[in-house]
């Protein structure tokens, strides 16, 4: 999830709901599309939300699409 339409290489605006957070807040999803572009990897089906801050990534979502993700420390 965004709220940084400027990072969608493609956008369809869309009024399906809300998402809600860890805290009950909720945020209103205004569209749907694909981030990503030159040689980084595409991200599809992304939700742009209003009012989001921060973006907000699943790294279970992306396991689920067969994915793997791995995480290193440089320490």
């Amino acid at each position: 999830m965004t709220g940084d339409k400027k990072r969608f290489i493609s956008f369809e605006k869309k009024k399906q709901g809300f998402v809600t957070y860890g805290d009950n807040n909720k945020g209103r999803i205004i569209g749907t599309g694909d981030i990503g572009g030159g040689n980084t990897l595409t991200i599809k089906d992304v939700l742009c939300v209003e009012g989001l801050k921060h973006n907000l990534l699943s790294i279970s979502q992306l396991c689920d699409k067969g994915l793997k993700v791995t995480f290193e420390s440089d320490r």
